[in-house]
């Protein structure tokens, strides 16, 4: 339930190969802009990653900020990233080369690109590639640290699923969400507060008078989107905390909350859009199934010949339930003439799906080939069904699990923060 899904984007690819760029030669010693524990953060790394988030700005469309706000976001969200790297390598969290080389396979893939390419256009660039796979390595390694913090979280219970479900709040439409957060330390004292309130309300009116609000975001937002313009996603109430949910439940698009504290921040979130909750209607399938697996006493030859045999014999007019109980490897379907009840499209790979969407009801398949084993397959139905209750059971195990993952992992990171020695030299 808990594991976290590492993807690598285009977006990724742009922000990684600037970070890199600190690997070219100087022809001086490069300055250090901040310290951080047992580590530094250069002048060239700041710079490099201040040209990145400028061109993601500018293809956002969106007004370049002050270039001091820019360079103070930017250099936190480096601490930030070094203060996780250092707290997972001090945990015991391991990135292997293995690990590194599926991930490089990733950004090249989805940029359409072999790993020979985007090595050359790594270098391309002037970057070094080994300080390219040490940025990977790093990525991987803060989202282990953030995979491990949900892992510590409690499991979720039957109860807290049927209680949510219950729940007004369930039914809710989902919302396209931006959001600007002050954070605000946990020694903040009232006087501390005073102020952040203060700056949020004047940062609200600016917004009012005609700010746009990713601009604010980046000028004055301390969350880690900021930079993103403060964009959130798509969210269901019930991901929020509630003081939050409480806030936009009544919000139609284009709407900014009043100021609200959350999470141990001081927050405005607008709503880009809403969408209301469909049914869920998916395709079943009913079909029977036989199985041949090589094996030490059957060869890969044997096996085909077998199912040939199989399919040869069923033609001629054998019962494919019976052949099924006699010759299946399946162990689940075997001694019940291979029936595959009703199953959702996709349930068992692309392969054999692809198979069954070209039979028509009673049609027997060729037989066909997967890395496991050889298979037969007869069609016996195929079905819309609604699975709108099952899709909200799952949705809402789901939901409680993000609205909880989210605020321990806030909650963590910001205490990691605290606690690290940070010292900026600018």
């Amino acid at each position: 339930m808990y594991q976290a899904a590492i993807r690598f984007s285009a977006m990724v690819l742009a922000l990684l190969l600037p970070l890199v760029a600190g690997a070219q030669s100087y022809q001086k010693m490069d300055e250090i802009v901040a310290i951080v524990d047992e580590g530094v953060i250069l002048r060239s790394e700041l710079e490099s990653t201040m040209d990145s988030v400028l061109r993601q700005i500018q293809q956002r469309g969106d007004r370049q900020p002050p270039p001091q706000v820019l360079e103070e976001q930017v250099l936190e969200r480096l601490i930030m990233n070094q203060v996780q790297v250092q707290r997972a390598e001090q945990t015991g969290i391991r990135v292997t080369d293995q690990e590194v080389d599926r991930s490089l396979v990733d950004v090249a893939q989805q940029n359409q690109l072999t790993l020979i390419q985007l090595r050359q256009a790594v270098e391309a660039d002037g970057l070094d590639f080994n300080e390219f796979r040490e940025d990977v390595r790093k990525q991987l390694l803060t989202s282990k640290l953030t995979q491990r913090i949900v892992e510590s979280m409690d499991e979720i219970t039957d109860t807290e699923v049927d209680m949510l479900i219950e729940s007004d709040m369930f039914g809710s439409d989902e919302y396209h969400l931006s959001q600007i957060a002050l954070q605000l330390s946990q020694s903040a004292t009232p006087a501390d507060l005073r102020e952040a309130e203060q700056r949020i309300n004047e940062i609200r009116q600016q917004i009012i008078d005609g700010m746009d609000f990713a601009e604010a975001a980046v000028n004055f937002s301390n969350s880690p989107d900021a930079l993103d313009g403060g964009e959130v996603g798509w969210r269901n109430l019930n991901t929020m905390p509630h003081q939050i949910a409480d806030r936009i439940r009544d919000l139609e698009t284009g709407e900014i909350s009043e100021p609200m504290l959350a999470s141990g921040s001081l927050m405005l979130i607008k709503v880009n859009e809403r969408r209301p909750r469909g049914e869920v209607i998916i395709d079943e399938f009913q079909a029977r199934h036989i199985m041949v697996e090589p094996s030490e006493l059957v060869s890969p030859e044997d096996a085909r010949i077998l199912i040939e045999n199989l399919h040869k014999r069923i033609k001629d007019g054998a019962e494919f339930g019976e052949l099924a109980r006699e010759f299946s490897d399946d162990e689940r379907t075997a001694n019940i003439g291979g029936l595959m009840d009703w199953f959702p499209e996709g349930a068992y790979g692309q392969t054999f799906q692809a198979v069954c969407n070209s039979l028509e009801p009673g049609e027997v398949s060729q037989p066909f080939q997967t890395d496991e084993a050889w298979h037969l397959v007869m069609l016996e139905g195929e079905r819309k069904s609604d699975r709108t209750a099952e899709a909200l059971r799952a949705e809402a195990r789901d939901l409680i699990v993000q609205q909880r993952s989210q605020e321990e992992i806030d909650r963590v990171l910001r205490q990691m923060r605290d606690e690290a020695y940070v010292e900026v030299l600018l």
